[in-house]
């Protein structure tokens, strides 16, 4: 079977991998400790699965308008305002079928064949393919740990070319846990409105900080880079709401009407009745965000500790999301019965098979030295899965 071309250039989400791994050993019966896939624990909030259910009872059960409903692009507007200082009108928004689809429609309307995108190392596992499905090149900006794996000004100019489209951000960061502070903000924003370079500025972890940072978007600034850039949002991580696939993207009207036309012709509308659990989301109380991230936090502590005191493991902490990023390069070239331990692929694969603990390999994620842990599983999982960790780096020769 011939199939086309730009299938053969895609490689499957690792992430995604990964969780379907330690789900099958689940399902065998072995007792699999899941650090892989990023998604809170924690239920949907139950206000916002009663407001699903009288969608459901009321027969709110048909097409909406391809964008999204008037009724959530209006809380999301609210939301943008009060959270975020934007003010954005509804045909400024789109609601599609998770923040992946937002970002996957923003690569479809702005990247083509010749267009270079500049992204982060480490990044999120998907920009780059989305970028090549769109026959652009990813342009791999490498971060180093000592600066807490954000971009400098002076290193994006040099990555910076003629054919330059856009930057891809994603603060807080998966895998990192990184944020930008607004001073580097100034910096990137700066080059991009002289330079006219879009930003596709991903904030779908932006509820989940701890140490009283501030999530600033870049596109708050000013109005000559608010004009340039794409904020992309979504309930997934804020709202424990992964299964409800309901994103969001805020930008210039041309930009906006663009994603709906190609929407329209692939997804149409988000599921009615997660657009009506997601106003409620949005409008309804707060205090479950509050509750999850005082959890987060301590796992987040703990398992950063744990890590750091692993011989040949390092672990800076994260600022936000819930990833522990540790530096495990320390652990190459070690072995264990004569199979020798080459690269994050390798040690991922050791521990699940050793451990019965699923990680992510760093290399997923443009940084083959480090391994990514989700702590977004409860505190016993936590403990027994490091517990197990160490014991099978302990057993490397």
């Amino acid at each position: 079977m011939v199939l086309a071309k730009r299938v053969s250039k895609l490689k499957p989400s690792p992430t995604l991998a990964i969780d379907a791994k330690a789900k099958a050993m689940i399902a065998q019966g072995i007792d699999v400790v899941n650090f892989g896939v990023g998604e809170p624990d924690f239920d949907t909030p139950d206000n916002v699965k009663e407001a699903a259910i009288r969608a459901i009872n009321n027969g709110f059960t048909k097409y909406t308008a391809v964008g999204g409903t008037d009724e959530l692009k209006e809380a999301i507007a609210k939301k943008l305002q009060s959270d975020n200082n934007l003010t954005y009108s509804k045909n400024q928004i789109i609601v599609s079928c998770g923040a992946k689809h937002s970002l996957y429609n923003i690569a479809q309307v702005l990247f083509g064949k010749g267009d270079e995108v500049i992204i982060p190392a480490p990044y999120w596992v998907s920009y780059p393919d989305q970028v090549i499905l769109n026959d652009a090149k990813p342009v791999i900006l490498n971060t180093k740990e000592e600066n807490n794996f954000m971009l400098s000004a002076k290193e994006l100019k040099k990555k910076i070319t003629k054919k330059t489209k856009a930057i891809i951000l994603n603060s807080p960061s998966n895998p990192t846990g990184s944020a930008y502070d607004k001073n580097i903000l100034e910096e990137i924003a700066e080059i991009a409105v002289k330079k006219k370079i879009f930003i596709v500025s991903d904030e779908i972890y932006e509820k989940i900080i701890y140490d009283g940072f501030k999530h600033i978007s870049i596109a708050s600034l000013n109005e000559k880079i608010k004009n340039l850039t794409i904020v992309v949002n979504g309930l997934s991580k804020s709202h424990s709401m992964t299964g409800w696939r309901i994103g969001y993207a805020a930008g210039p009207d041309e930009i906006i009407s663009a994603m709906n036309k190609v929407q329209s012709q692939s997804t149409s509308n988000p599921a009615s009745i997660s657009q009506k659990a997601a106003v409620e989301a949005l409008k309804g109380p707060q205090d479950f965000i509050a509750k999850m991230l005082n959890e987060f936090d301590k796992r987040r502590r703990y398992i950063v500790e744990r890590l750091n005191k692993i011989k040949g493991v390092t672990c800076a902490i994260p600022k936000g999301a819930f990833y522990a990023f540790p530096n495990v390069s320390k652990l190459y070239g070690k072995s264990y019965n004569g199979k020798n331990i080459k690269d994050s692929s390798d040690l991922a694969n050791y521990f699940l098979d050793k451990a019965q603990a699923a990680v992510v390999a760093g290399d997923a994620f443009g940084a083959d030295d480090y391994i990514r842990f989700s702590y977004a599983t409860s505190m016993g999982n936590i403990k027994k899965g490091i517990d197990r960790i160490e014991d099978a780096i302990n057993s490397l020769d």
